[in-house]
């Protein structure tokens, strides 16, 4: 119902917009919102110079297309009509995606968070015309609640301070302004010296700290709600691996235990979607037995590599490498199946050319968003599906009971514990049919949009899951998603000059902002997995590209930025250009990524410019290492490489089955960050690292291992490899 103060909305000053522009974005999120009575507005300079135009506030809303509280905000209060009108005659409205503008979720958290001591999505925040801001909170409901206002009287007192006390609000957002530039978190990376020599007992030390900071009863770190540690995870991996007693006293045998440990616990538990593969954003409880419904490529990505690490490890006798490959290799299928775009589309089986970004938590049942719907199980669902014998049992080994873990009733299915050979083979039985009776319910959407960094982290984890579980179609479909983010993303420099990588596609078509530093460095990490996979040196090139582009845009002035090129509005709210931030997220951070590929590539090219590179953002480390380490996971894991060469493996000789063995001898070797160049046949000139390196005089293939671009004696069987990659450490 329309309220009195609505009908009174035209007298501002000036006329509302038009109508909503959200339809033709490429975002999911923002299309979501584009059927709103909202006169939404992409974040963009067209959308303030209009708040400045008309002296209205801008009310900036942000969240993400698989957020739950986005969808039951937009329902109760973006598709009200009555609220649309107050909001569109006072306001512009401006809707982001959190996912496609990371830049501007993060400005405006810090506001947020500074001026209501909280934060989450969705996320509501008022604006001057210039960007500023000075109120915002997250959720607001369509009538009062204890302690919290409804959204509407939020939106009548802010525009009666708008119009009744100007200045004070003008204030408001001068001081925030400037307390945020004063008190931001961030760092300082200075290019332009030499690297600091780096500290070898870092690792250890940062070991020992998170083995303080472990849940030693459920695994993982720190308490409710839990999210999966990857980037941690990948770095006590590559701890693990190392073999250096004397440095590391103990460590790695401490940190294969902590691996194991949270890596098992997430695989057995809830988060873990046990038939059809996929992990969860993350556990509202401790235990890992409750999630928040939401599955990210970017985690799937991540953790399908860091379970395929774990099975190049060896695993340990409380978590198998066995048990990991299987549910690596159904995260795999899980990505391509469920994310895959393109050829999958169609159901018929091929490669998808790209992966999507994510499936929502919520699924959509008699026109209301509900929570996990798909995923969830009684009792009495079991024995519809699998008989009262077979339902029951599989109810007591996954844990599903007449009370339920998320709804009254309903639970995800999660054992908890490793199962018994009997146990198993009844799930392996049960599995395919239960997963056939829950896609025959409502399933959750996906948003379709394609983020470059994402793609480029399951470049990697696909290809190198490919050759360590044997599966060449996983290398494949590496290679295809590739091609995509080369046809799509990249834009080659004109007349030799750096590219651009675009950050956000859809329909094949890229738009929007140029990539940010992370971008780059996924992008990167994952065409160097796939060349050392593939052998193709197309994708060294590229990646050479890549690196190449993001120095000229984020290395600048003999200091590392995350974002380049950043807007007017988010310079005026950070009270200034934002620092380079060097905590992992739900992703790497940009800078340890961007160091991870550039050790990499130098380690190929022999560049020191790039290996110095990567020393001047080491440099971020030493502070982190003990007191933030589960913030500083890839910093860590690419120090650990650095550590350790990393080793250089050049493979010469004809493309025979023993070139091919000792190619996958490297490719399934734990050593921390090893790099592989395969001797090309007509795909162009390899890295060079390969060059001066040739074949036995008989002809059979040989493999050199280096450190520095300085080999030792060149080794030609599979035996002789793994012993001298354990001489050398890894």
């Amino acid at each position: 119902m329309q309220g009195p103060e609505a009908a009174d909305g035209g007298s501002s000053p000036h006329a509302p917009e038009a109508s909503n522009a959200l339809g033709g974005e490429p975002s999911a999120y923002l299309r979501q919102h584009a059927g709103n009575p909202v006169h939404w507005r992409p974040f963009g300079d067209e959308a303030f110079a209009s708040a400045t135009a008309r002296d209205v506030p801008v009310f900036l809303s942000i969240g993400y297309a698989a957020c739950h509280w986005c969808h039951v905000m937009a329902h109760e209060s973006f598709e009200d009509q009555g609220t649309a009108d107050f909001l569109n005659a006072n306001f512009v409205a401006v809707k982001v995606d959190r996912e496609e503008r990371p830049d501007v979720d993060a400005a405006y958290m810090a506001a947020t968070q500074a001026l209501s001591g909280e934060g989450g999505w969705p996320m509501s925040v008022f604006l001057l015309p210039d960007g500023r801001a000075f109120y915002a909170g997250t959720y607001y409901p369509p009538r009062p609640l204890p302690g919290r206002p409804s959204f509407r009287q939020v939106l009548e007192a802010v525009a009666d301070a708008w119009q009744e006390r100007r200045g004070a609000v003008e204030q408001n957002a001068d001081t925030l302004a400037r307390g945020l530039a004063a008190s931001r978190p961030g760092a300082a990376v200075r290019l332009d010296g030499v690297p600091e020599p780096f500290d070898p007992y870092l690792p250890r030390e940062a070991v020992e700290a998170l083995a303080g900071d472990e849940d030693t009863a459920y695994g993982g770190f720190g308490g409710a709600p839990k999210f999966p540690p990857s980037a941690v995870l990948e770095f006590l991996i590559r701890h693990a691996a190392v073999a250096s007693p004397a440095l590391d006293a103990g460590t790695p045998a401490q940190a294969r235990d902590l691996a194991g440990r949270t890596l098992a616990a997430m695989s057995r538990s809830a988060l873990f979607d046990q038939l059809d593969g996929g992990f969860a954003r993350y556990s509202v409880t401790r235990d890992w037995s409750v999630p928040h419904f939401e599955k990210m490529l970017y985690d799937n990505a991540q953790l399908l590599r860091v379970y395929v690490h774990w099975v190049r490890l060896g695993g340990t006798p409380g978590y198998p490498a066995a048990e990991a490959a299987d549910v690596a290799g159904r995260t795999a299928g899980w990505l391509l199946a469920s994310l895959g775009l393109g050829a999958d589309d169609a159901g018929n089986g091929q490669l998808p050319e790209a992966l999507a970004s994510s499936l929502d938590a919520d699924t959509v049942v008699d026109g209301v968003h509900t929570e996990g719907a798909s995923y969830l199980w009684t009792p009495a669902a079991l024995e519809s599906v699998l008989g009262p014998a077979d339902g029951g049992a599989v109810g007591r080994l996954m844990n599903v009971h007449a009370g339920g873990t998320v709804t009254a009733d309903g639970s995800p299915l999660h054992p908890g514990r490793a199962l018994s050979a009997d146990e198993a083979e009844l799930w392996q039985q049960v599995r395919p049919v239960l997963l056939a009776g829950r896609s025959r319910r409502p399933q959750p959407a996906r948003d379709d949009k394609v983020v470059a960094g994402w793609d480029g982290l399951a470049v990697a984890a696909l290809a190198e899951a490919g050759a360590v579980l044997g599966q060449p179609r996983l290398v494949a479909a590496a290679g295809r998603i590739a091609e995509y983010l080369a046809r799509v993303h990249w834009k080659p420099g004109a007349d030799g000059g750096p590219g651009t990588l675009m950050r956000v596609s859809h329909d094949g078509v890229a738009r929007g902002i140029g990539g940010l530093l992370e971008d780059y460095a996924f992008c990167a990490e994952g065409l160097i997995a796939l060349y050392a996979a593939s052998g193709r040196t197309r994708w060294y090139r590229l990646a050479g590209d890549i690196l190449a582009a993001a120095c000229e845009r984020f290395a600048t002035d003999g200091t590392l930025q995350d974002a380049a090129g950043e807007s007017e509005q988010l310079a005026n709210a950070q009270g200034g250009r934002a620092p380079l931030n060097p905590f992992d997220d739900a992703t790497p951070s940009g800078a340890a990524a961007f160091a991870g590929a550039l050790l990499s590539f130098s380690a190929l090219s022999g560049s020191p410019e790039y290996r110095a590179l990567a020393g001047n953002i080491l440099a971020l480390l030493p502070p982190l290492a003990t007191r933030a380490p589960r913030a500083a996971g890839w910093l860590l894991a690419t120090a650990q490489a650095a550590l350790a060469g990393p080793v250089e493996a050049a493979v010469v000789g004809p493309d025979t089955p023993e070139r091919a063995a000792l190619h996958l001898a490297l490719l399934r070797s734990p050593s921390p960050g090893l790099v592989i160049a395969l001797q090309p046949e007509a795909d162009g000139q390899g890295p060079p690292l390969l060059r001066g390196r040739a074949a036995a005089p008989d002809g059979s293939p040989l493999v050199f291992l280096c450190r520095g671009m300085v080999c030792g004696l060149p080794v030609g069987s599979v035996r002789a490899v793994r012993e001298r990659l354990a001489s050398m450490g890894g």
